[in-house]
């Protein structure tokens, strides 16, 4: 589990999508580039345009004025044509006419001042060396004037005459239009690179997302769940590693599988020879030579339950959980067969309703085998023993009790069980993994028949804060841990243990 989740966390990280980080990153630069080599020619075209159209309406403006011109010169019907304009109503455009053909607007000594010809319609804004120029020049040019542009048209009138005609082009209006199309414009870029990007995003997670998967079933299978699968889906060369993993973790499957038939089954068959050897073992009497001869015996039979007890794991497709209470059931009628055979009296208690615990059928089988056995290894025969099974708040006891001789040193018994401590107490380790697999633990203290108790704790929801614990802890030596976790009667039941109970972990 802590690789599994390990590895989980390792594919959340950031490096995770490298790959369609990178695609959407080349994709938006890409597009950028894209949308930058065509957005600043177009954004110079369209200010060049909006010039261009206010420039071309104000010459349109004072050509307007010409045909007046060359009928009369008279102010008040040039007046009156300068206002019928839209540009001369705002007073924008103006008319400067020359009194006698020498002037042609040359009699000023500076640009301030006023032109030696008549002014009519707007004021004045271009200066008089631009009015020469026009009319030196005879073409028509643009002036820069304060707040805009000056559209200067020389017109040519009879007797040698000369008038100029000026329409204003405010500075606004050149640059009227041009904020909202660049706005326009770099709003269909900014939409196309973000479209560019869900496309990439998109088209590198049918790549990443099978990936992930298939890295996911990896690390599940290593961590030795055999039913962990890919999708075997993506592009073709993934959706092909995928198959060849899901072919791999089945050939695997049916491996491991065979070997626990195989290692299952040659025990048993250990079994008959094994149970001669120990009968002829006791006709050998007393004995230097007889009692090595039943230790080595006693040593193989050990080695046997390993084997078995190991065969007998949890295979792929069995659940998490199971009903103690059946459990039990079924082992304490398969154990009560020989207890009748040898005279002992035993009761099984508290299995009367369905107990979920987050324990394999199998463990929890092996465990009740474990404890049971035990009492009738180190117990005579026609010592009796009972099986309580108690559910409380988020956790379940199984006790199970003897009338038998105890056990003297309870501590010395659970650390010789523990791994890697010799070859004896294997039911105690048996039992005492299979309670840690679940937060729980084990205890020994002696019973109400009078004999040894074993207490086997079995946690069904999340483990007690470290503050609880110290609490529990400090609670007397006849109820440690259960006045929280057990029913009145569970804990009436098992207060009768003895304050040499060996603390759970």
């Amino acid at each position: 589990m802590m690789r599994t989740e390990m590895a989980s966390s390792a594919m959340t990280a950031p490096g995770r999508n490298s790959v369609r980080t990178t695609l959407a990153l080349v994709a938006a630069a890409v597009t950028s580039m894209v949308a930058i080599a065509f957005l600043i020619p177009l954004a110079v075209i369209v200010k060049d345009v909006a010039r261009d159209r206010a420039f071309t309406s104000a010459q349109l403006t004072g050509a307007a004025i010409e045909p007046v011109l060359s009928i009369t010169t008279d102010p008040e019907i040039l007046e009156r044509a300068i206002v019928s304009t839209p540009a001369g109503a705002l007073g924008q455009v103006a008319v400067y006419l020359t009194t006698a053909p020498s002037a042609a607007l040359g009699g000023g000594d500076g640009d301030t001042a006023s032109p030696p010809g008549t002014l009519i319609g707007g004021p004045q804004r271009a200066s008089i060396a631009d009015l020469r120029m026009a009319a030196a020049g005879a073409s028509s040019f643009i002036a820069p004037v304060p707040g805009g542009f000056a559209v200067l048209q020389p017109v040519a009138l009879g007797g040698g005459r000369l008038a100029v005609t000026e329409v204003y082009v405010p500075a606004s209006q050149v640059s009227r239009g041009v904020a909202a199309s660049w706005a326009v414009m770099t709003g269909v870029a900014l939409a196309l690179i973000a479209v560019s990007v869900i496309v990439a995003d998109r088209l590198a997670s049918r790549v990443t997302q099978p990936a992930r998967e298939l890295a996911q079933a990896a690390a599940l299978l290593g961590d030795g769940d055999l039913s962990a699968r890919s999708t075997a889906r993506g592009p073709a060369e993934l959706a092909a590693a995928g198959r060849a993993f899901n072919a791999m973790a089945e050939r695997l499957t049916g491996l491991i599988t065979a070997e626990r038939v195989m290692s299952a089954d040659l025990p048993h068959r250990l079994r008959t020879p094994l149970t001669a050897l120990r009968m002829n073992a006791a006709a050998l009497g007393p004995g230097r030579a007889a009692d090595d001869t039943r230790k080595a015996i006693d040593r193989l039979e050990e080695q046997v339950d390993l084997i078995i007890r190991a065969a007998r794991r949890p295979g792929p497709d069995e659940p998490p959980g199971c009903d103690a209470a059946r459990v039990l059931t079924d082992r304490f009628e398969f154990w009560s067969a020989l207890a009748e055979d040898q005279g002992r009296k035993c009761r099984l208690t508290g299995a009367g309703v369905p107990v979920p615990v987050p324990v394999p059928r199998s463990d929890l089988a092996t465990a009740a085998d474990a404890l049971i056995g035990n009492i009738f290894k180190h117990t005579p025969e026609g010592t009796g023993f009972a099986v309580t099974l108690h559910r409380g708040e988020e956790m379940v006891l199984v006790f199970v009790a003897d009338a038998g001789p105890g056990i003297a040193d309870p501590g010395a018994a659970l650390r010789r069980g523990s791994s890697g401590a010799g070859s004896t107490g294997l039911g105690l380790d048996i039992a005492r993994r299979v309670a840690e697999s679940t937060g729980g633990g084990l205890k020994i203290g002696t019973s109400a028949l009078g004999g040894a108790q074993v207490q086997l704790l079995l946690r069904t929801g999340p483990p007690a804060p470290a503050g609880r614990r110290s609490r529990r802890r400090r609670l007397s030596a006849h109820e440690p841990r259960l006045k929280r976790y057990l029913t009145p009667r569970a804990r009436a039941c098992a207060l009768v243990s003895v304050s040499r109970e060996v603390p759970f972990p």
